[in-house]
């Protein structure tokens, strides 16, 4: 397939990084989307995608994987363990999980994991969240300015997965620290200093969760230290395998903490949107999937080419790096109607957050269950949500997209 003609160039690593763009990708992400569904960039010979259907089909191709050894300028090239230790061995150290893994380990993998999301076991979680919830949101003063970030947001997800993982509440503060360093792993900004902490936390991490697997004795329950457990038994997983996934899943919920955070914002935005919310409860799922549309609580999806593939017309070659823009793909006019409008009845709502294909995300039914059991109580206790000031996005983090700060007045 010929390469249709180059887009302008664009300077990519320099918009990516700017904390204009940070705080508001869409108007750049149109503009370059409107150019062309996919776009190459020379200098590094990353490809970006910002086309739905582009990404949609790449997502679910056999020829698009997840395995980053295979990119061929990536951090695992000849040479790389000596010109930049410190990032060879986070990648290293960090890879054998089933969201680095390309097919049979992938499924290998996740197949082991699997049934602690499905739906009668998300049914039997709910309480356990209902009451996490609850406990936060009983903290929440009336009348006051608060931070919904730091006084909610940032910590139910944490205690959800902490209670997941059995891991005892006094380990709360120390999990958020490392999972606050681990989010960094493979950002752009990502300098020396936040590479050691990385690594020294991605370390002190897994000898922690090394320690708690052996502690639990004999559990072969359906949770994930019983599943994990069994598949050591059987052979499913070696040592590194368990520990790297147990650490994926573990510290992965910044997604829902930005989730929580961009979709109370998108609703103080959109009030009208909020009543509706709120005086029908029943578009609670459909207003969960344009919180997930309207802000991502992520900026990238990442592939690699196993092989040659044609994406909308431009050729990615085996080896080379895709990224999938998120913003761009879920305000994609070719899928949306209206795709910049905010609607919590939007139906269908083909947003893409969470993927596709074989690695579409594990843990995205949680995600929504904790997200759904949130807004459901905020709006049970507080009859009035008001904006208290402006909103901060992080400007350190390229990754993750999410609020530093929301200042919110409960009524």
């Amino acid at each position: 397939m010929m390469n249709p003609a180059a887009p302008p160039a664009i300077d990519w690593w320099t918009l990516l990084t700017d904390p204009a763009y940070l705080a508001d990708p869409h108007p750049h992400l149109k503009r370059i989307r409107d150019l062309a569904p996919v776009h190459h960039d020379a200098a590094s010979g990353v490809y970006f995608v910002l086309g739905h259907a582009a990404f949609q089909a790449m997502a679910r191709s056999p020829a698009m994987g997840r395995d980053t050894r295979l990119w061929t300028s990536g951090w695992s090239r000849p040479g790389s363990e000596e010109r930049d230790p410190l990032s060879y061995a986070l990648f290293s150290e960090f890879q054998r999980q089933m969201v680095n893994a390309n097919p049979p380990d992938h499924r290998r993998m996740r197949d082991v994991y699997e049934k602690a999301f499905q739906p009668t076991r998300m049914a039997a979680l709910r309480p356990m969240i209902e009451a996490e919830t609850r406990a936060l949101i009983d903290s929440l003063p009336t009348g006051e300015v608060v931070d919904f970030m730091t006084a909610f947001a940032n910590h139910l997800p944490l205690r959800v997965s902490r209670t997941l993982f059995e891991i005892p509440p006094e380990m709360d503060p120390q999990l958020a620290l490392w999972n606050g360093a681990l989010i960094k792993i493979g950002d752009i900004l990502m300098g020396p200093d936040q590479k050691r902490e990385a690594l020294a936390a991605l370390r002190a991490y897994k000898d922690y969760l090394s320690g708690h697997l052996k502690s639990r004795g004999d559990d072969a329950g359906e949770g994930f230290i019983g599943l994990t457990r069994q598949a050591l038994a059987s052979g499913t997983l070696d040592e590194e395998e368990a520990l790297n996934n147990l650490l994926g899943l573990v510290s992965g919920n910044e997604t829902t903490v930005n989730l929580l955070g961009n979709g109370l914002l998108s609703l103080l935005r959109h009030p009208a949107q909020m009543e509706a919310l709120r005086s029908d409860r029943g578009l609670m799922r459909t207003a969960i999937e344009e919180m997930l549309r309207f802000e991502p609580s992520i900026n990238f999806i990442l592939r690699v080419a196993i092989q040659d593939y044609d994406c909308a017309g431009t050729r990615i070659p085996a080896g080379e790096l895709a990224i999938g823009l998120v913003g761009a793909i879920n305000r994609d006019p070719a899928r949306f109607e209206d795709p910049g409008g905010f609607d919590v009845a939007r139906q269908p709502n083909a947003q893409l957050i969470f993927g596709g294909g074989p690695h579409v995300c594990i843990g995205a039914a949680l995600a929504r269950l904790e997200a759904q059991t949130a807004f459901n109580a905020l709006f049970d206790r507080f009859p009035r949500i008001e904006l208290a000031g402006d909103p901060v996005w992080w400007d350190d983090r390229t990754n993750q997209r999410g609020l530093r700060h929301l200042p919110v007045r409960l009524g």
